[in-house]
């Protein structure tokens, strides 16, 4: 069976570092689903709008599986089951995720009008492929007793975000804030700031000493991280 690639998603994640783990409900990043050209047919969205949640179908980029891995929130060391966790290694790289529609979009472009959707929530890096979008019904979908295993832990875990070099006036999260500098703007920071509230280091990683690089948006963030808390060291614009 062959998989045709209907729509691409584009956001801030250009680089695979800092994508979200999962797709979560209380994230503010925004991605544009942009259809292909073959599926560029407003029929086919038609009903769409009235569904405020969807299951995007999507491919990881990798070619290999492991029939065990390593879960980053059990601390990197302790194997699973593949088959019980969201890992990318898979035998075929299928992703699923629940996002909120914002808006069904058509806009011009230089190549005519471009049908698209704007969801938030998408744990998908910038240029992926995105093989089918389904409604997400409330009724079938949901299951509020189901039980969520070993992931049941850590399926509130953040940590505190420091901004040790930002505007304290552009900050509109609740992190702390402790002196000015050249920043992004606040829409990227907000973004910033719940990237890292996720934790995006590898589990194994806990050098309070070491400092991390993370783009994102068109930023490059450097920072650390001490116990519970993440501290932002940098932000610098990437040069095209």
């Amino acid at each position: 069976m062959k998989l045709k690639v209907i729509a691409y998603a584009h956001n801030g994640h250009t680089d695979k570092f800092g994508i979200p783990r999962q797709s979560r409900e209380e994230s503010p990043i925004l991605t544009r689903i942009v259809f292909e050209p073959e599926y560029q047919v407003q029929e086919a969205l038609r009903g769409l709008e009235g569904f405020s949640h969807l299951w995007l179908l999507w491919g990881f980029n990798t070619d290999s599986w492991s029939p065990t891995v390593r879960p980053p929130r059990l601390g990197g060391n302790t194997r699973m089951g593949v088959f019980a966790t969201r890992s990318p290694f898979r035998p075929n790289p299928i992703g699923l995720s629940s996002v909120r529609l914002i808006k069904v979009e058509s806009r011009e472009s230089e190549e005519g009008r471009q049908l698209s959707l704007l969801v938030s929530g998408a744990d998908v890096m910038d240029g992926t492929p995105i093989y089918d979008i389904k409604p997400y019904l409330s009724f079938s979908d949901s299951h509020p007793d189901a039980e969520n295993g070993f992931a049941e832990e850590s399926k509130d875990y953040h940590l505190d975000v420091v901004w040790e070099n930002i505007n304290r006036d552009q900050v509109k999260t609740s992190t702390r804030v402790l002196h000015d500098s050249y920043t992004p703007p606040a829409d990227i920071q907000r973004e910033i700031a719940y990237i890292l509230s996720q934790d995006p280091r590898p589990a194994y990683q806990d050098n309070p000493q070491r400092e991390y690089k993370m783009d994102y948006g068109g930023w490059r963030v450097t920072f650390s991280a001490k116990k519970s808390t993440i501290f932002v060291k940098k932000t610098e614009k990437i040069k095209k």
